[in-house]
């Protein structure tokens, strides 16, 4: 257990010296929530009212998605993997450390988000704090799941840029946070239900824990869960 809590410890802080990682969790969503918070509150007073919500959803997503799949595809694509092997390392280990850092390193950017948009922006407050954090809690770990995939699956760093944009892209655009969802045809509406953005949005600006909304993130999770087993198995066995 301590062999494993010192992992852990071990990535965060390696996570913090990764530019490319301190770009995806910290400086490109804090950037946006700074650049962008202050024309949704111009464009549109009501934007206040979640705009907490969707810098976060945001952020959560762009270091989910772009970042925490990196450093998988890092190590399962070098000889870093045959280190692990001969020193008796179990493969999953390293995956298990790269989820919970990025956890910990998105759950912080959203303390930061939460805290300074009241501040700086006049945000308004989630009523419901305990139910605010818990959504936060559940969507960032579905969204973590989503990125692990990514990371196992893609083989190289170039291609899981482009893999993890189609990703992204439709995750933020369609998510509800750039604008209202019923806004969308209906195609697309109906394509933007397999995003944990969609059902992160939903669930965070809400005022209790909705059945509807937390149960698409926890099946996310769980799908993304079985993939990563799946996953790890064949990579121990090339």
């Amino acid at each position: 257990m301590n062999a494993f809590l010192f992992g852990v410890a071990l990535q965060w802080k390696l996570d913090l010296r990764n530019k490319g990682i301190l770009l995806t969790y910290y400086i490109v969503p804090l950037v946006f929530f700074a650049f962008m918070s202050g024309i949704f509150s111009s464009v549109n007073p009501a934007a206040k009212e979640t705009l907490i919500q969707s810098m976060t959803i945001f952020g959560v997503t762009m270091g989910a998605i772009l970042g925490a799949s990196a450093p998988l595809v890092e190590l399962y694509g070098s000889e870093i993997k045959k280190a692990y092997k001969m020193g008796g390392i179990p493969l999953w280990t390293a995956t298990a450390n790269n989820f919970i850092s990025a956890f910990i390193h998105l759950f912080f950017m959203s303390l930061i988000i939460f805290f300074l948009a009241p501040i700086f922006f006049a945000a308004s407050v989630p009523a419901e704090l305990g139910v605010y954090f818990a959504s936060l809690a559940v969507f960032i770990l579905a969204s973590l799941g989503v990125g692990t995939v990514l990371g196992l699956l893609v083989k190289s760093t170039s291609r899981l840029t482009i893999v993890a944009q189609f990703v992204f892209l439709p995750s933020v655009m369609l998510g509800g946070i750039m604008f209202p969802a019923e806004l969308l045809p209906k195609a697309f509406a109906s394509a933007s239900v397999v995003f944990p953005a969609t059902w992160g949005f939903k669930q965070m600006t809400s005022s209790v824990l909705n059945v509807r909304f937390i149960l698409p993130l926890l099946v996310i999770l769980c799908i993304s869960g079985i993939v990563i087993g799946i996953r790890l198995r064949r990579i121990g066995m090339e």
